[in-house]
């Protein structure tokens, strides 16, 4: 049988101190000295910080010594209303009700109201094989739209691969916008190469320049040359050129018998960062590359919903869903790191 336990903001200080242990697990909790609440998911392979009240992002995850995490300009999460004041995390939910980089003529934030939001509820789930965050955030508009979000990470045991689960519920009484995605910020490795086992009908490269993207001439004439032969930028190789950032779009993704899409990110060493979710669920999938001083993120799959290319582009483009008055919708997503003999074990 299964024990979940409630979390409170009361029992968080500022020393890490230890909420749980078993056998395979350990479960700790601390304030930041910025304020924001964390919980740490730790297993023999590795350590994943999650953030309970602020959007259930996981702010970090490192396994076998490996940070999976993009490099950043914060050294620790801020409590904030918005994820461009924090953009330094592993992971967060973006949407639900808007998604991707607002264009002119748009009103909404960054990735939506959902990577911050104030959680409502925390608690924590140990079974037998594995231990879970979760939670929930009900939004509510005067006037407008009312839902409530329940994500959830899942470890298990003597695993470097984690769940990362979305469910969302329709509680108002006319059917609501719907763009989800689930943003991965994986780490830039230099020499990495992108393998997608069962391919895709067409990468194509975005066109549209959001307003925080600074074109220079030599990326602008290299994506003259990817918007011809997208397959160019197989392997990371030159990150002088990632400069603005470059974004991939997927269409038409393959999947194995059981309807799962597969991706890797392969190291140099024969280990790689890894994905597998259902395009049932997620109908498109996008790829963000960036390498500056500050900055470097090599977010090989970000499955979704929609183009993250703001609300009213998507809604004319048909990509925004529309969940009924008292409709849910789930998602859920595979992702971590797997060994070098993992890796040849899964592309055998």
């Amino acid at each position: 049988m299964n024990t979940r336990i409630p979390l409170y903001p009361a029992v968080f200080a500022e020393q890490e101190k230890t909420l749980l242990q078993s056998e395979d697990f350990k479960v700790s909790a601390w304030t930041y000295p910025s304020g924001v609440l964390a919980v740490s998911l730790e297993n023999c392979r590795g350590r994943l910080v999650v953030l309970p009240y602020q959007g259930q992002m996981i702010w970090s995850a490192v396994f076998e010594g490996c940070d999976l995490t993009m490099r950043s300009l914060f050294e620790q999460p801020r409590p904030c209303p918005t994820i461009i004041d924090t953009y330094g995390c592993f992971m967060f939910h973006s949407g639900l009700l808007r998604n991707g980089c607002p264009a002119p003529d748009d009103t909404h934030a960054l990735h939506g109201e959902m990577p911050c939001a104030p959680m409502d509820t925390a608690w924590l789930e140990l079974g037998e094989d594995f231990v879970r965050l979760g939670g929930s955030y009900q939004y509510a508009k005067g006037f407008g739209d009312r839902y409530r979000a329940c994500p959830s990470v899942t470890l298990r045991a003597d695993s470097a691969l984690f769940d990362i689960d979305m469910a969302v519920t329709n509680l108002a009484g006319k059917p609501m916008d719907l763009m989800y995605m689930a943003h991965m910020n994986y780490a830039y490795v230099a020499g990495g190469r992108f393998v997608e086992p069962f391919g895709m009908q067409r990468l194509h490269l975005r066109t549209s320049v959001p307003d925080h993207v600074k074109p220079t001439p030599d990326w602008s004439a290299y994506m003259a040359q990817l918007t011809e032969h997208p397959e160019q930028l197989a392997c990371l190789e030159r990150p002088e050129l990632y400069d603005p950032e470059i974004v991939f779009f997927f269409d038409g993704v393959g999947t194995d018998a059981t309807g799962h899409a597969h991706f890797l990110l392969e190291h140099p060493d024969g280990a790689a960062f890894y994905t597998r979710y259902r395009p049932k669920q997620f109908e498109h999938a996008a790829r963000w590359i960036l390498h500056t001083p500050d900055q470097q993120v090599a977010a090989f799959v970000l499955p979704s919903t929609c183009e993250p290319e703001g609300y009213n582009a998507q809604k004319a483009k048909g990509h925004v869903r529309s969940l009924a008055a008292g409709a849910s919708a789930s998602f859920c997503v595979t992702t971590g790191y797997l060994s070098a003999q993992e890796r040849r074990k899964l592309l055998d």
